[in-house]
């Protein structure tokens, strides 16, 4: 039995479009994104209060990567992976949790544009930096797919992989906060993963609830 709990746009996305993609049976229980993750019962299957959870094969885990990795040795035929021993398991492995490094800044523009309620608690600063930081993950983004000797369609030069889902969830996260338009080759690659069924599918539908409510989040101008 596989069990995912998760949250409309937030990082359980990634594991659920995964999911999708390996074709196997799961169960969802979506959750709303608030306080009722800090129940006993929730936090009994994940301590810091946070998505993912996913229950499977009698234990819990709760962190995005390590979900990932485990469902796609759990399920190798899919070809999601590159296991140990493959030549490309480090660059497989590296651009897996590159994943976080772009989702951090995005986290912190969350908060800065979604969770904080009050305007005189946002930062332009804050939002400005973090908006900047996301532009340079999207160029080592591009600087990997449009390559210096070659370019590649996906982030691993034998194909599309769990490596794509992450990082491209992670990336679909942070285009409410800064756009692809001067990374042409992250752009194409973007397009051509989120054409993927699996990924429409881990997308909230009509009337699900969304963590955000506008498609773009510009920084504010810094007063003078």
């Amino acid at each position: 039995m596989i069990r995912l709990h998760h949250c409309h746009e937030t990082r359980s996305m990634r594991v659920l479009w995964l999911l999708h993609e390996l074709n196997v049976p799961f169960e969802l229980v979506v959750h709303a994104f608030g306080k009722n993750l800090r129940s006993d019962d929730y936090l009994a299957l994940s301590p810091a209060g946070r998505v993912p959870a996913l229950e499977i094969d009698g234990m819990t885990m709760f962190e995005s990567g390590a979900m990932i990795e485990y469902l796609c040795e759990l399920f190798p035929d899919a070809g999601l992976s590159r296991l140990t021993g493959d030549p490309e398991r480090a660059e497989w492995l590296t651009w897996l949790h590159f994943a976080e490094t772009v989702s951090q800044h995005t986290a912190a523009l969350t908060q800065q544009h979604v969770a904080l309620y009050e305007d005189s608690m946002r930062s332009p600063i804050v939002m400005k930096l973090e908006a900047a930081r996301l532009k340079k993950c999207f160029a080592a983004i591009e600087a990997r797919l449009a390559g210096q000797e070659k370019a590649r369609d996906y982030l691993i030069d034998t194909g599309f992989t769990a490596a794509d889902i992450a990082v491209g969830q992670a990336v679909y996260m942070a285009t409410h906060f800064a756009t692809l338009d001067d990374f042409p080759a992250t752009a194409g690659w973007f397009s051509r993963i989120t054409a993927r069924p699996g990924f429409a599918a881990s997308l909230p539908g009509p009337d699900d609830p969304k963590l955000y409510d506008r498609d773009f989040y510009p920084a504010w101008e810094m007063s003078v």
